[in-house]
């Protein structure tokens, strides 16, 4: 894989340089402050002179400014959604990885979260987004992929994939391709057995 023009195998460090991951899980530690675990993952992406004046824009950006002090143990599900998501721009990268990042947020949360990667794709970054919320694939994705049990079944623009599959519908097409795939993976199974 090539990502941002470097070569996965052979330049491995400026690939993980490259990509910002944010998901549901938003590994917190419980004894630091938002603004401390920030930091710590700035440190770790070799960030020097400039971290801190970084820090404060992304704080000002994410409206994290009155939790800058809050423990981790201390923050809700929002707030450590909002940790894990500056965690991932601090080194401002050109690719975002985000999976699942809204699962489990309220839907004042979640929106703002959905704003904040709608800004970043304008920006210009690659921002690869999973989710299982059809609403926001329709939202926010340029080109979709529905992937199931490691398989490709489409992709293509979302005006191209209803084309393709004659469903407007995209939650509807999403079923479609996965029934019909788990009914294919049982008659081979049967076939097999």
């Amino acid at each position: 894989a090539t990502v941002a023009g470097h070569v996965a195998l052979t330049q491995p460090d400026l690939v993980r340089r490259s990509i910002g991951f944010g998901s549901c899980n938003t590994g917190v530690y419980d004894r630091r402050t938002a603004w401390e675990l920030v930091e710590y993952f700035g440190g770790l992406y070799g960030l020097g002179d400039d971290l801190h004046e970084r820090m404060d824009r992304i704080f000002t950006e994410l409206g994290m400014n009155d939790i800058r002090t809050v423990l981790g143990a201390k923050m809700s599900t929002g707030m450590k959604q909002k940790v894990s998501i500056a965690r991932a721009l601090v080194h401002d990268p050109p690719v975002l990885i985000f999976d699942e990042a809204t699962a489990g947020l309220d839907v004042l949360v979640a929106r703002a979260l959905l704003d904040i990667v709608e800004r970043l794709k304008q920006d210009g970054k690659c921002i690869i987004f999973s989710s299982h919320i059809m609403r926001e694939v329709e939202k926010l994705c340029d080109r979709i992929a529905i992937l199931h049990r490691g398989e490709l079944l489409a992709e293509g623009t979302l005006e191209q994939m209803r084309e393709q599959h004659q469903e407007d519908d995209v939650e509807e097409m999403f079923y479609q391709l996965i029934s019909r795939h788990e009914q294919q993976l049982a008659t081979q199974t049967e076939e097999a057995a």
